[in-house]
């Protein structure tokens, strides 16, 4: 990834989701511990509880252990790799004309893609640290208020990025609606989840009542955020595609609601969680089959949809397999790492919880199956975006969709 004027000439800030994409990943090995590794004593599994399963475990549980491990650390590598030469390219792309050109168009909410990264990197580092750094958990509480600052930091960032582009388009004009075809103006909505997801963690996780409610409250703004954003944004790119049709090079966007959904729902789950180990409010044991099941339905309707139009359109042909190069491609990345993860929460916390299926019999590996199957895929397709757009003597390729 060396820095040349051709390469600063063709970035576009939607690269940033190839950093995105890559933290995902890496979330989705954490979940085989996650779900797989028994943890009492706390939600989620750290250092000394994968230790103990390890040595004690039979070769399959070691070999799962190490499979999580290994995905963990090369994904997060991939992560941080892809998000420092980002933040380099980015400071180097500010000087250029194009960049002037960026802000005064409709691309200019592709820079929230910078705060949806940095989000990511945090709620990876605090998996990295869960994972491998032993007795961690005995200064978590001191960990989460500094987690909870950097994770305003970073939404107060989103929040001045976005509003300098909603300010300039309110003042100055200029938004383009007939190329708001596409989705791509929901980006600043994930944006804001990712930052909620983060801040709701606390929620889940603390044992201090004043922790988790500040919790709550904070991870609130930014959910509360993300849903206007992204009611108002679709319903204003489908207003455009049907009467300009879909943006061909944008079609990635329209599964944007599908990680959207994913994330929102854990954030969901963690403060369902914080209230009712703090503030007696309980939802009983199909709660989460509850919440999920109609969230998981929209998903699989969002996927069908974009599909058929990605489909009719030759997207995959094109830019994917094709010769074709967008940074939008790697938008295609989140869904599929956000169905695997749903799919991993849907039937521990749905359907195990709620006692419709039996961990780790027949029926539960037959409906883990999907998961496993859309990671797999998923990771296919990073190599295969990162071989077309950052192998030897590939240049990025500057794309603007509406």
């Amino acid at each position: 990834m060396e820095q040349t004027d051709r390469q600063r000439a063709g970035y576009a800030p939607l690269y940033f989701l190839a950093a995105l994409g890559a933290g995902g990943l890496s979330v989705t090995f954490f979940l085989y511990l996650m779900f797989w590794v028994p943890h009492p004593g706390q939600p989620v599994p750290i250092f000394e509880d994968i230790m103990a399963a390890f040595t004690a475990g039979s070769v399959l549980t070691k070999g799962m252990i190490v499979a999580a491990w290994a995905g963990i650390l090369f994904f997060s590598f991939m992560l941080f790799r892809m998000l420092a030469w980002n933040l380099s390219t980015l400071a180097q792309y500010r000087q250029t004309p194009a960049y002037e050109a960026l802000l005064k168009s409709n691309a200019g909410t592709q820079l929230m893609a910078v705060p949806l990264a940095l989000a990511m990197a945090v709620n990876v580092g605090f998996v990295l640290g869960l994972v491998f750094v032993p007795g961690l958990w005995s200064i978590v509480e001191y960990l989460f208020p500094v987690a909870m600052a950097v994770f305003v930091l970073i939404g107060a960032y989103g929040l001045k990025l976005y509003g300098r582009f909603l300010s300039a388009r309110l003042k100055e004009g200029g938004f383009d609606c007939a190329k708001n075809n596409s989705f791509a103006q929901t980006l600043p909505a994930f944006a804001f989840s990712m930052v909620a997801v983060g801040l709701a963690a606390p929620a889940a996780l603390s044992a201090v009542p004043a922790t988790v409610a500040i919790s709550l409250m904070l991870s609130t703004f930014f959910v509360v955020l993300s849903l206007i954003i992204a009611a108002a944004t679709m319903i204003l790119g489908l207003r455009s595609m049907m009467e300009n049709g879909a943006n061909a090079e944008a079609a990635p966007t329209l599964w944007i609601a599908i990680p959207l959904i994913t994330v929102l729902a854990i954030a969901w789950m963690r403060q369902g969680h914080g209230l009712h180990v703090h503030f007696d409010v309980h939802g009983g044991d199909a709660g989460s089959f509850t919440l999920l099941m109609p969230l998981l339905s929209i998903q699989l309707i969002v996927g069908l949809f974009g599909w058929a139009v990605m489909r009719s359109q030759g997207y995959f042909g094109r830019f994917v397999s094709g010769p074709e190069r967008s940074p939008v491609s790697y938008a295609l990345v989140c869904p599929g790492v956000a169905l695997s993860v749903m799919l991993q929460f849907f039937v521990n916390k749905g359907l195990v919880e709620a006692g419709i299926i039996e961990k780790f019999s027949a029926v539960y590996w037959a409906a883990t199956a999907p998961s496993l199957i859309l990671q797999a895929a998923t990771i296919a397709l990073v190599f295969m975006l990162n071989a077309k757009h950052f192998g030897r003597d590939r240049t990025p390729v500057a794309a603007l969709p509406a």
